[in-house]
């Protein structure tokens, strides 16, 4: 007897009818919830509601479609009555998309048909969503919603029609479809899931190892200093605010991509704070103790010690943003502590969030902010998952079908194993980070917010800056960051990076790849910076070495030991805090 043969038609002609039900069903949901495109308008207090769609346009762009759905079926029809007949190419899938890889999904004629009739489907069901005439912030929202439904029903997805999960299970004789079962199991167990395999990576072990020492601590940050590697040093230290949503060793990954070992080894003493996860007790901690717990002490600290009057800082991300919130405080109370800021992926103008926008409305802030501002926790795998679902095929079902359809332990990669190594956030502070920056937008405003006593004002920073922001960048978009330019005062610098949030800062100089663009020339929107910046090869770390070097204040003999009289070191790096679990 034969073996069976797992690319056949036959079986799965019922699946496939069963998968197009699906699809039209939700097509039907679709316009129900958007608009059915009636002829008959409808009154709506008084007024006549304009139809969300422009029914000429929606006709002519399924006289568009139906053409080339009829030739899809005619050759699957085809394909059918003549075994061995191979399907056109009736659509191209996006440059890049990595799912239909396997030569089945060209060569088998069942598995050619669901491919291209699935990217067909996709590109309709975008090109109709375009056309729904709604407000700018619903229609994103209408976008994204179809997107995500675009990526859920990918063929890919399910077992039944991906061919690549059914040439593995009969060739492990159902050994993979079990360990798939159990990989689903513990990543519920974890709330999240797994991208990296986790027993290949520790903090302290292989992770988080440049040397140092905790040299402060108090309920909500560990301040770490590094042990300097060069025989002298810059006057001032480098103080780095990191993401407090994260652990801070996104900066201190493997020793050959450590952010922090490079700036070490350019004769910076560096200083950095490591974000406490926070617990239940910590819940009710608000935005303003970010910075009177967080920041502010730390920057004192790293002064006490380093015996400079000044310190130079860099904030990444959200850090960035705490960051600035506290130089205007500064600035309002005409304290010359910080020398220069660098701020990388940062956002100061909220009027362009990104597509994380989408989860974030007026509405749904005001619902959530009884219970943020009673002290509930935001859970880390919360805000994991949504920054996670931006970027759904990339790490969300990729990952599904490798781990759980195909039974697969995935690489070992440390950017994805800190990616799932998440933080818990207090409520207030959450609520006041949503609602003043994403909502109201009044960081960029003028004495519109009040922390700790002082109207911020951050035109009055008035030092030297580096704005670094990533070209790919989905949590912050490059534009976004390239606003600072205008609400800071002093002269800043702004660098653009290849690659995304994490990717793109993430770029040591060895070995050398991406590239960044630089531009001195002033420029009246991000657009045209961009038409006259220079592009460069590599990592962008040198251009600001260079930079901080001219900010460095002089030089001074390395300390030998970390800390002081009055910081004394408490612990060796990575510390405490960064191993506490968001579980």
């Amino acid at each position: 007897m034969s073996a069976p043969d797992p690319y056949s038609m036959e079986p799965w002609t019922e699946l496939a009818s069963q998968w197009q039900h699906v699809m039209a069903a939700w097509a039907q949901w679709w316009m129900r919830g958007f608009g059915d495109p009636a002829p008959a308008p409808r009154k709506r207090r008084g007024t006549i509601a304009r139809a969300p769609f422009d029914l000429d346009a929606v006709a002519k762009l399924q006289e568009t479609y139906a053409p080339r759905f009829a030739t899809l079926w005619a050759s699957a029809a085809d394909a059918l009555a003549r075994p061995g007949a191979a399907l056109p190419e009736i659509v191209a899938g996006a440059e890049g998309d990595r799912r239909f890889g396997s030569a089945a999904w060209r060569e088998q004629p069942y598995f050619a048909w669901l491919r291209q009739a699935y990217l067909l489907y996709a590109e309709y069901l975008t090109e109709i969503t375009r056309l729904a005439r709604l407000p700018a912030a619903e229609k994103r929202r209408l976008e994204f919603s179809t997107r995500q439904f675009i990526d859920a029903i990918a063929p890919t997805n399910f077992p039944g029609t991906n061919p690549d999960v059914i040439a593995r299970a009969l060739s492990t004789e159902g050994a993979s479809l079990v360990q798939g079962l159990h990989n689903l199991a513990g990543d519920v167990g974890r709330g999240r899931i797994t991208m990296s395999d986790e027993s290949a990576f520790e903090v302290g072990r292989n992770l988080a190892v440049t040397p140092g020492s905790v040299v402060f601590r108090n309920d909500l940050i560990e301040l770490i200093q590094y042990d300097a590697t060069t025989t002298r040093v810059a006057e001032r230290p480098l103080l780095i605010v990191p993401p407090c949503i994260n652990k801070y060793y996104i900066l201190d990954l493997k020793p050959a991509n450590s952010f922090v070992r490079h700036a070490v080894a350019q004769g910076h003493t560096i200083f950095m704070i490591s974000w406490r996860n926070i617990p239940p007790d910590l819940g009710r901690l608000a935005w303003d103790d970010y910075l009177a717990q967080g920041v502010l002490p730390a920057l004192s600290a790293g002064k006490a010690i380093s015996g400079s009057p000044s310190v130079n800082a860099l904030g990444f991300c959200v850090g960035g943003t705490l960051l600035a919130s506290a130089l205007a405080v500064l600035a309002a109370r005409h304290d010359d502590s910080v020398a220069s800021v660098t701020l990388l992926t940062t956002m100061l103008d909220f009027a362009d969030p990104g597509e994380i926008g989408v989860y974030i409305t007026r509405e749904g802030v005001a619902a959530r902010e009884p219970a943020l501002l009673s002290g509930q926790r935001v859970h880390g795998s919360e805000l994991a998952g949504a920054f996670a679902s931006l970027r759904p095929n990339d790490l969300v079902w990729n990952y599904v079908v490798s781990n759980y359809l195909e039974g697969r332990t995935p690489p070992a990669f440390d950017l994805l194993h800190w990616n799932g190594d998440s933080s818990n956030l207090p409520g207030p502070m959450y609520a006041y980070y949503l609602k003043n920056m994403y909502v109201e937008n009044r960081l960029r405003e003028p004495r519109a917010l009040t922390m700790l006593g002082e109207p911020i004002d951050l035109g009055r920073i008035d030092v030297p800056a580096y704005v670094y922001a990533s070209r790919d960048d989905h949590i912050v978009p490059w534009r976004s960051a390239w606003r600072t330019l205008r609400l800071i005062g002093g002269k800043p610098v702004f660098v653009l990076g290849a690659s995304g949030h994490i990717a793109g800062v993430v770029n040591p100089p060895e070995p050398a790849r991406r590239n960044y663009w630089t531009n001195d020339r002033p420029a009246a929107s991000a657009e045209d910076w961009l038409a006259s910046a220079q592009d460069h090869a590599g990592s962008w770390w040198p251009h600001w070495h260079r930079w901080l070097a001219r900010h460095k204040g002089g030089e001074r003999a390395a300390p030998a030991n970390a800390g002081n009289a009055e910081f004394p070191p408490l612990a060796a790096a990575p510390g405490a805090y960064v191993r506490e679990s968001a579980q």
